[in-house]
Formats: C-alpha cells, structure tokens, sequence
C-alpha cells in the first residue's frame, strides 16, 4: 500500500471529492484544502508528498500559490500538478513556467490522473533523503531518526530532532525565528518566536560532546544557520 499524502487544493467541493475517492481508491492518503492560504499551511505542517493544484481559485489562485512554493527552498522540490479548465497551449506554458511539474486539463479521468501522478513521483523519488548526513562525526540517520557523534548515541528531543534534520539539509543559510517556526512547528502554530531560543539552547547541549554544537550559529540581528565554516558562534 502506498504511504504517499496528495494534497488537493481546489474551490470546488464536487472536484475535491471526485480526486479524493479516486485517489484513496489508488491507496494514497488525502489532504484538503479550498483555498491557497488553508493549501499553504497544509504544505507547511504536513509536507505532502505532492500538490494537485487548482488554477484559478478566488482570492490568490493557484498559479500565484504554486510560484510562491518554487521559490522557498523547503517547499521548492514538493512537485505540482496544475488542474485547469484552460486548455490552450499557452496556458499550458505559462503554468509549466511557474515551475509545476505537470499540467492536466478539466475534464480528466480519474486513470490518467493517477497515470501522471505516479510518473512525477517515480521523477522525484531518487532525490528523496533518505541517506544519512553525516558532518564531521556527526551523523542524523533518517530511516531510524537516530543521531550519533562519533558512533555515540545522542538524545534529544522530537523538536530538536526536527531542526537538527532541517539545519543539515539547509546548511550555510540563515534562518529567522518565523521562518524556523514556519517550518519546525508548522504554519498553523501561533507561539512565542523565542520558543525558538529554547530549543536552539537545547539542541546545543545535547551536540556538545566534542563540541558539535558549535555548528549551530547566532547571526546577530538575523537569526541562526548550521556551518561548519566558521569556528565558534558569532
């Protein structure tokens, strides 16, 4: 069975469910949304494996959302099929310009959906993480979720783990306490951003055998960033 989460953004509620049963039917696990800013924070606390896209939605239309997508690099690489009434060839250019990895024009069946889902996500599955990233003797394993320093266990907790897991797939950029609480607690979290300084505080204790947790940086009056280029904090 299929583990992958769709999530399908669409105003409709006839379209939703139509893509939810053909879709729960193929073994995926379904998310929805009926508009851009609720499909937003579903992207960002629920990181689906892809986005069926509707094009024109009221308010911010799914072009708009997608090209929004493509340029943050935490949501960049989470591929989009496009879903649109507009069947002329250079709608279909303009939204493959946006950066959506696929593009099917209303009316579809529900087989060819599934076809042209499965083959973007068969493109995108080599890139998938799934290898262990190690730094220094430093190692996060994502199979297992385990993190160990030089062969040794190392404990932490689950929040930690998350942005010890975000900081190493993100290295060499800085990063706000909003951007960091956006994509640690997820977009649908309202908390105090220095909740953000307790866990950084806490993911350096728990790297600091053989000084580990001095990968994780202060840039004053910017935020934080793991780097293993400078040596102590700024």
């Amino acid at each position: 069975m299929s583990t992958k989460t769709i999530l399908i953004i669409d105003d409709e509620a006839a379209i939703r469910d139509m893509l939810r049963i053909a879709l729960e039917m193929a073994d995926y696990r379904c998310l929805e949304a009926s508009n851009a800013q609720d499909g937003h924070s579903l992207i960002i606390d629920e990181k689906p494996d892809l986005v069926l896209m509707d094009w024109m939605m009221p308010g911010t239309s799914g072009m708009e959302l997608t090209r929004r997508l493509k340029r943050d690099d935490v949501t960049a690489k989470i591929p989009i099929i496009m879903l649109t009434a507009k069947g002329e060839e250079d709608n279909k250019i303009q939204g493959l310009e946006t950066g959506a990895d696929d593009y099917i024009t209303k009316p579809f069946s529900p087989r060819e959906l599934i076809a042209r889902l499965k083959a973007v996500l068969r493109r995108i599955e080599p890139n998938e993480p799934d290898e262990p990233i190690l730094v220094d003797q430093l190692c996060l394993d994502p199979i297992s979720q385990r993190v160990t320093i030089a062969e040794e266990p190392v404990d932490m907790g689950p929040t930690e783990y998350r942005l010890l897991s975000f900081f190493l797939t993100h290295q060499e950029r800085v990063y706000n306490r909003g951007q960091l609480l956006d994509h640690i607690w997820g977009g649908n979290v309202y908390i105090d951003e220095r909740t953000v300084d307790v866990h950084i505080r806490r993911l350096r204790k728990a790297l600091a055998p053989l000084e580990h947790d001095r990968f994780v940086q202060t840039v004053r009056g910017s935020g934080y960033r793991f780097s293993t280029k400078v040596a102590g904090r700024q």
